[in-house]
């Protein structure tokens, strides 16, 4: 992983945060981006910063949800996400958690996360990989975190996200990933 393309800008980012006592990993879709050998289209963050400290730590910045822990720096390079770790409630309207609780723990924020493939933060020491994203990425499938019937009940828009990836990549889903496509179909109806 040593000499992957991190742009100026988010390298910066991650130095800002780790420089001030913070814990902050290039995560989600970038990663897995990185590990598939493709340019990733954008690069998220998640850190142990709570959005009011990332707004001060940066001069370029947008409130992008803060409820949710989310701030957007702006660098030279276009905009980072910059988001808080954090635990989610219940979705009652299978689209937005209830309620978020910040947490300090990288592991907790990785457990919320949609598809193992997206699971996944990178830091210098190597890839932090909880759940086998790396494993599914070689064997080209799509398989969710935890239960795929409660992933997709949380969020309905991950029911798309899933036959998207799957299509993209030319990946498969996996066996109870496909069931739980499957059985929780109706929910688009709240996407």
């Amino acid at each position: 992983m040593k000499g992957w393309p991190i742009p100026g800008g988010v390298r910066a980012c991650l130095d800002t945060l780790r420089r001030t006592g913070h814990a902050a990993y290039p995560v989600g879709g970038c990663v897995r981006d990185l590990l598939l050998g493709r340019t990733p289209g954008d690069f998220d963050v998640c850190t142990d910063a709570r959005p009011e400290r990332v707004m001060e730590l940066f001069p370029h910045t947008v409130p992008t949800g803060l409820r949710h822990g989310t701030v957007t720096v702006r660098t030279e390079d276009g905009p980072v996400e910059v988001t808080t770790f954090r635990r989610e409630g219940r979705y009652t309207d299978h689209r937005r958690p209830d309620r978020v609780e910040f947490t300090g723990d990288l592991g907790e924020d990785l457990a919320r996360r949609d598809f193992t493939i997206n699971a996944m933060a990178w830091e210098p020491s190597g890839l932090t990989d909880p759940f086998g994203g790396r494993a599914d990425l070689a064997a080209g499938v799509i398989r969710c975190v935890g239960e795929p019937e409660r992933r997709f009940g949380e969020d309905a828009l991950r029911l798309l996200r899933a036959l998207r990836f799957a299509a993209q990549l030319d990946f498969r889903l996996e066996e109870g990933t496909a069931a739980g496509v499957r059985a929780c179909a109706p929910q688009l109806a709240c996407v």
